[in-house]
């Protein structure tokens, strides 16, 4: 057996019966759900609970990072939002019409961070033209990260149907 034979009878590109995939898929959406604008929620649940000083920091560093979006929002935006849209095109015929179960598996996994990166997008535009400081910015936050962890369960849901039909489609064919 040469060194790629073994390499790739190791490596299994069968995306949805594959530990990895769901590993990263369970770590991106942990990740997108954790921090909101930038913002780690722990620290957003500290803001609320104890309020002063934590507070403080929630405000600064939400006005910071909202800063910092709404820059990389202007022209390196829309170079991210043509990539983005090339990205998912291509998983997505490569994955639905040439049937290649790896780019299936970016497909569902990509499609949905598009959703919550226009989500974020169109909560920083909100937050840019009306600030909002103390308990009303942290129940704008909250309910961004409840609307992120709606499409987490959503694409995950639907990812795993989509996971199994493919898993007992390639089981009935051979």
């Amino acid at each position: 057996m040469t060194l790629s034979e073994v390499i790739f009878s190791q490596v299994e590109f069968r995306t949805f019966s594959n530990i990895w995939y769901w590993l990263s898929v369970a770590v991106t959406w942990a990740c997108v759900s954790h921090w909101i604008i930038g913002v780690p929620s722990d620290m957003i649940h500290s803001a609320r609970r104890h309020g002063g000083q934590a507070m403080q920091d929630l405000d600064q560093i939400t006005a910071i990072n909202l800063r910092r979006l709404m820059t990389i929002a202007g022209t390196p935006g829309l170079v991210l939002a043509g990539f983005s849209a090339f990205f998912i095109t291509t998983a997505g015929t490569l994955g639905f019409v040439y049937r290649v179960e790896l780019a299936q598996g970016l497909f569902c996994l990509a499609l949905p961070l598009v959703l919550v990166a226009a989500l974020t997008w169109r909560s920083c535009q909100r937050l840019t033209a009306d600030p909002l400081t103390g308990d009303a910015l942290v129940k704008a936050l909250l309910h961004l990260r409840f609307w992120i962890q709606v499409i987490a369960m959503t694409a995950i849901f639907f990812t795993a149907l989509f996971g199994m039909y493919a898993n007992l489609a390639r089981m009935a064919v051979f």
